[in-house]
C-alpha cells in the first residue's frame, strides 16, 4: 500500500509487474489502483473486463 502511496503523491510508476500482483492479490487495493490508472493515463497501463493490460500508442 505505501508503494502505491508514494505513487500517486510522485506520479513514478511502481511498474506493471507490481500493480498486476496488487491487483490479483487483494481486492481493496484495486480501487486505488484504478484511481493511479484514472490519474496517470501516460503509465499506459488499462483496466479490460476486469483485467490490467498494458497498452502501447
Amino acid at each position: 500500500m505505501q508503494k502505491l502511496i508514494v505513487a500517486g503523491n510522485s506520479g513514478q510508476n511502481p511498474g506493471f509487474d507490481f500493480l498486476q500482483e496488487c491487483w490479483n492479490n487483494n481486492p481493496a487495493l484495486q480501487i486505488v489502483i484504478k484511481k493511479l490508472l484514472a490519474k496517470f493515463p501516460q503509465w499506459g497501463i488499462a483496466i479490460v473486463d476486469g483485467v490490467l493490460v498494458k497498452w502501447e500508442k
